[in-house]
């Protein structure tokens, strides 16, 4: 599965542009998750090329960057990979159970 479409980096804001907003107005554009575990990865903006601001739900939760490298090169058991929520919509960060 393809992490990041052309459609979907052209709909999630680009670094810093929702810096205005308070964190829990912003829109997370895009759900990551590892089926092996409880590691979410939840996309607020991107920088179109690897970087991305966030929510991070794993042993803590907390907003910070992450790499999209570093995601698509994670593998778990049988040789499992990070897949992207197909069915996520939109969601504002107050929205989301446990943020």
């Amino acid at each position: 599965m393809k992490l990041l479409t052309k459609d979907i980096i052209n709909k999630v804001p680009k670094l810093y542009e929702t810096e205005h907003l308070e964190l829990e107005d912003k829109v997370i554009q895009v759900k990551f998750f590892t089926p092996w575990s409880n590691w979410t990865w939840y996309v607020i903006e991107f920088d179109g090329k690897d970087r991305c601001f966030g929510f991070v739900k794993g042993h803590d939760a907390e907003f910070g960057y992450f790499s999209m490298k570093e995601l698509a090169e994670l593998e778990g058991p049988f040789g499992l990979k990070v897949e992207r929520d197909k069915f996520f919509t939109p969601t504002k960060v107050c929205d989301i159970p446990s943020w």
